[in-house]
């Protein structure tokens, strides 16, 4: 049965059960989500068996398209329990971005990074307030399965609609760019161990790092070298074919383009079914990382020195002028406002939202803290210093470190996913259909795949990828829209003050001054 088959041929609502009522309406809003992402001649979606719940089998979703089966989570009836609704929200905004957080923290200094990551926490969750209250907003219309895109068609028009569908694709294709630059490094990573192994290699790399079992390595020290400097071959035969392998097996010029031989016939494919088996592995991945940072950390110990405005060899000051590229990376890492009036419509109770969310926004942000002190604390300094730490601190681990290798395998599950929801977002809209022909996929995957390409090869930084695309699309959804609706409302309610208007400029004024200053520092 397609998705876009009228919801009253679906379920018949009577007056006299109130239980058949609440199942009708969750199940709805499910499928009007889901009618939203095909034209209704387009059956790249067909509503699988559970789009009818039993009173036994309940299904939620993320808005990635992964089905997650709860029995003992909900009330039976189509409604998501508080706890699944704050796991669905804090599934959702775990990201890539997490990768990054000690980074960021070294660039902003160990202190300043804490408050950071406390205060546009707190901000962010404010302004996810907005946007759901939003649509509560709008007086005499029937906004009960409006997103937030529809909010802004209705306050600014045809100019809220595309410039939302604009900074949506930006969200989306700079996640895929991450993507693309953690699957060159996963498979440049990879393909050195297996080759190593295969040929009873013994590599001494010249890049500095500790000794011992739990090795760290600062791969920026070596950025200088070129390519076929970056390791010492002990070998008692001939070391071309080693000298040859290094040369067509670069991170950065070679293996960005064999991914493409894989990946761009799998974004071609009309259904995104498959994929969307193996993205609950974002969920799995998140546990892993905390899980590999624990251990690590109880193995290298911690590792800290307070500077508050001084550096040394081996560590950061506290407080550092770079700070606002930590600010690009939380405006992505906390981003979800594109999509929490979705995830929140089927609460069993509404009242509830706000505490649900507030409870996420807590866990997504303890999340973050602790991968981010953790790592940062526990790097081995000195012999190493803090500045090692990577944009991605998966990269200073060695290719051979089975922990951060399984972590890698975890990186390669979601991307032609993402790839589906791009073509979906921006071809219907262009053409009313997310499949017109294989011509236009086409023409779109390989414009995305080659942005990938073309970072990879030469801005293969994850951490400036999250944080530019970030501090752009948090710009409109985080920081402008949330905030102008809200005075606009006010104002047409005869309710504005001038505190509110001064807080709610200041609010913009923020999300400016976050994205000009990742240009400026």
């Amino acid at each position: 049965r397609p998705f876009h088959v009228e919801p009253t041929n679906i379920v018949s609502v009577t007056d006299d059960t109130q239980r058949v009522t609440d199942e009708a309406s969750a199940m709805n809003k499910r499928i009007h989500y889901y009618s939203r992402l095909t034209s209704p001649t387009d059956r790249a979606l067909i509503a699988p068996d559970h789009v009818l719940p039993a009173p036994d089998e309940i299904y939620v979703y993320s808005p990635l398209g992964t089905a997650f089966k709860v029995d003992s989570c909900t009330d039976g009836y189509g409604k998501n329990s508080s706890i699944v609704t704050i796991f669905m929200i804090w599934n959702t905004m775990m990201g890539t971005s997490i990768l990054s957080i000690p980074w960021g923290i070294k660039q902003a200094g160990f202190t300043s990074g804490i408050i950071l990551i406390l205060l546009m926490g707190i901000l962010t969750l404010y302004c996810c307030y907005r946007v759901v209250k939003s649509r509560k907003m709008i007086p005499l219309i029937d906004t009960s399965n409006w997103e937030f895109p529809d909010v802004c068609k209705y306050y600014f028009g045809s100019f809220g609609q595309w410039s939302s569908l604009l900074f949506s694709m930006i969200s989306l294709v700079g996640a895929m760019v991450v993507y693309w630059v953690l699957m060159s490094n996963f498979l440049f990573n990879t393909g050195k161990f297996i080759y190593n192994f295969v040929h009873d290699i013994n590599v001494t790399d010249i890049v500095p790092g500790t000794n011992g079992s739990n090795k760290v390595i600062c791969p920026s020290a070596a950025s200088g070298h070129p390519p076929q400097k970056t390791s010492l071959v002990f070998s008692s035969g001939n070391n071309t074919g080693f000298l040859l392998f290094e040369e067509w097996w670069n991170k950065s010029q070679t293996v960005p383009f064999y991914l493409v031989a894989v990946l761009l016939p799998l974004l071609n494919l009309k259904s995104p079914s498959f994929f969307a088996k193996f993205n609950v592995l974002g969920t799995v991945s998140v546990v892993y990382l905390v899980f590999l940072v624990t251990v690590k950390a109880a193995r290298m110990g911690i590792h800290l020195e307070y500077n508050w405005f001084t550096e040394n060899d081996f560590f950061v000051p506290e407080f550092r002028i770079q700070f606002p590229q930590l600010t690009g990376v939380l405006t992505l890492a906390f981003f979800i406002h594109n999509c929490v009036i979705t995830l929140l419509q089927n609460n069993r109770n509404q009242e509830n939202n706000v505490r649900d969310l507030s409870i996420a926004y807590f866990l997504v942000g303890l999340t973050y803290l602790y991968v981010g002190v953790i790592i940062f604390a526990s790097f081995p300094s000195p012999p190493l210093s803090k500045e090692c730490i990577e944009q991605n601190f998966l990269d200073n681990f060695p290719s051979d470190d089975i922990m951060s290798f399984v972590a890698r395998i975890f990186m390669m599950t979601v991307y032609p996913l993402l790839g589906y929801l791009a073509r979906v977002q921006l071809l219907r809209q262009l053409f009313g259909s997310a499949y017109p022909s294989v011509f236009h996929v086409l023409i779109l995957n390989i414009a995305i795949v080659g942005a990938g390409v073309a970072i990879a090869r030469f801005y293969p930084n994850i951490g400036g990828i999250i944080r530019y695309s970030g501090a752009t699309c948090g710009l409109a959804f985080v920081f402008v829209y949330p905030s102008l609706i809200y005075v606009i409302s006010l104002h047409r309610a005869g309710q504005l003050t001038w505190p509110a208007l001064i807080i709610h400029i200041f609010i913009i004024l923020l999300g400016l001054a976050n994205l000009i200053a990742q240009f400026l520092l």
